[in-house]
């Protein structure tokens, strides 16, 4: 179980690495657009769109990132008093009751949400016509991964309290 642990952690460490530069990559387009503005007198045609998909997209991504490095907000003021035991039974009992039906419900409205942009070929109401289907494809993409870490974590606690069952 700690090898299924440690390759969701690799997935997920990889893929944060690899879609955390996409921030320098809206800077540009951001720049590009204000030079645009200050010099011509006009912003583009396509880099708000562009800019606000990618940065929805750079946002999504990293969930799963940011789990797996403990940066998502915990209440733990209450959760440091327990015992690592009980710690681990409150973080198995918090995953289950409460983001397995977020998670659940991100994937199945993701989809949907998704699918029906996909089947009408949605794009944005700007003068470029993008397509927007992409971008509510990374809703089911971040749901996969926050699954996985989330299976991580749970491995984890499992594993916690076999250790502590074992001493």
């Amino acid at each position: 179980m700690n090898a299924i642990a440690r390759a969701i952690d690799a997935l997920n460490e990889g893929f944060g690495r690899l879609i955390a530069p996409l921030l320098a990559v809206i800077t540009l387009i951001v720049v590009y657009d204000i030079a645009m503005r200050f010099f011509i007198g006009r912003p583009s045609d396509w880099a708000f769109d562009v800019t606000k998909m990618l940065f929805g997209a750079h946002f999504m991504l990293m969930a799963a990132y940011g789990l797996r490095h403990h940066a998502h907000v915990e209440v733990d003021v209450l959760k440091r008093l327990l015992s690592r035991r009980k710690q681990a039974a409150l973080e198995i009992l918090g995953y289950l009751i409460f983001f397995v039906p977020f998670i659940w419900m991100l994937l199945t409205y993701g989809w949907s949400f998704f699918e029906r942009s996909f089947s009408r070929s949605e794009t944005t109401y700007g003068i470029v016509a993008l397509p927007v289907y992409p971008v509510k494809a990374v809703i089911v993409v971040t749901a996969v991964l926050i699954l996985l870490q989330a299976i991580a974590v749970v491995i984890r606690a499992i594993q916690e309290l076999r250790k502590e069952e074992a001493a």
